[in-house]
């Protein structure tokens, strides 16, 4: 009798697909056989860390830079100090869509990067002197976008931005807001790193089932959620009116700067593309991924190969978006047309990634779709 029990777990082992634990029957499992874990190492070891180690040395590089500019107030080191803001910018990209683990946990993404800012409360908060940059209240008055007010809107030229950190009466308070600024997201990416160079990386790496809060669920939903609702919509879709009805020129990302917003939606696109192929961080090399799981599964769509959907689609996204301008807001007032067209394209994966790989793969939404798309 033993023997036929032992039998009969074995053979619903087989037909299971050898799933773990007790995933398959949990809402959202699968009962596929892929190496959920060896995805999850590939991703953790060769894509996130990398990519968030690479991300804090360009904080730490722009923490230098910021304290040489107000040592030396004057026009070249504002240049050194907008170039390493726009290097730091660009990194952040790469890492944005990782709100896992500790990122999460700090809410790491609305504090490094919410636009359109405040600029009148940053006004307010350095005349006063008083602010705490923790509070929830205060996301979009730092970050990127607080930098972006400061190192690029105070005037029209260099010569009048130095003057605010150097003869302007409030100079020292503008180069303490400055400083501020860039110590606390340099002590937020130092958080997130060594949280994944500590234990994190293990826990991550070991929640490899499949039911809704292991990591591959969770971190699938980020990567979906950053593609619809912080490169879709916010990067293209919100400033051309998609959302509003009328165009918000004033609502792209690097506003101030102006000619830095393609560059830094061709950085995030990259880094979504490169992260659905499992694409080692600085390298051309790959390992298991959300494109090799797919493949594994051989899921088909009309015909074709699901990867390859998505992928080409990625790459259609990209070509309609060269014809943009480099400035999204000049774009916006100038030919919204163009920024209409390069939505349409990235919507086109949405629904090739948020309805047929999530159903491919098993896994489901988690987070709440209030855009009406």
């Amino acid at each position: 009798m033993k023997k036929l029990l032992f039998s009969v777990c074995v053979i619903a082992s087989i037909i299971a697909g050898c799933s773990s634990g007790d995933d398959a029957n949990e809402p959202g499992g699968t009962t596929d056989s892929f190496d959920r874990k060896a995805l999850l190492t590939n991703i953790a070891d060769n894509i996130v860390i990398p990519a968030y180690q690479s991300f804090s040395n360009d904080m730490t590089a722009l923490k230098t830079a910021t304290s040489d500019f107000e040592t030396t107030t004057d026009e070249a080191n504002l240049v050194i100090l907008r170039n390493a803001w726009i290097k730091a910018y660009t990194s952040w990209q790469s890492v944005s869509m990782f709100e896992i683990g500790k990122a999460e946990e700090l809410s790491l993404r609305n504090f490094m990067n919410v636009y359109p800012i405040a600029a009148a409360d940053i006004e307010s908060n350095i005349a006063s002197g008083t602010y705490d940059l923790a509070s929830v209240t205060k996301q979009d008055e730092q970050g990127f976008g607080a930098l972006d007010y400061l190192l690029n809107g105070l005037s029209d030229t260099d010569m009048g931005i130095v003057e605010f950190y150097s003869t302007n009466a409030n100079a020292a308070s503008y180069k303490k807001y400055l400083s501020d600024v860039v110590d606390r997201m340099d002590d937020l990416s130092d958080q997130v790193v060594n949280d994944w160079n500590g234990s994190y990386r293990d826990t991550f790496v070991n929640n490899s089932g499949s039911s809704a809060t292991s990591s591959l669920d969770k971190l699938v939903n980020d990567f979906i959620f950053h593609y619809e609702k912080h490169l879709r919509a916010a990067k293209i879709g919100i400033p051309a009116g998609l959302f509003s009805g009328s165009p918000l020129d004033s609502r792209v990302e690097a506003f101030y700067k102006g000619d830095l917003s393609k560059a830094l939606f061709n950085a995030n696109l990259d880094a979504l593309q490169d992260f659905f192929n499992g694409k080692h961080f600085g390298s051309t090399a790959t390992g298991e991924s959300l494109k090799t799981y797919l493949d594994f599964l051989n899921t088909i769509k009309n015909g074709d190969d699901l990867s390859s959907l998505i992928n080409n689609q990625f790459n259609t996204s990209r070509t309609t978006a060269s014809n943009l301008n480099d400035d999204f807001s000049s774009q916006v007032r100038t030919n919204n047309s163009l920024m209409t067209m390069t939505y349409d394209e990235l919507q086109k994966n949405v629904v090739f990634l948020k309805v047929d790989m999530l159903q491919a793969i098993s896994v489901t939404v988690d987070f709440v779709d209030a855009d009406g798309d």
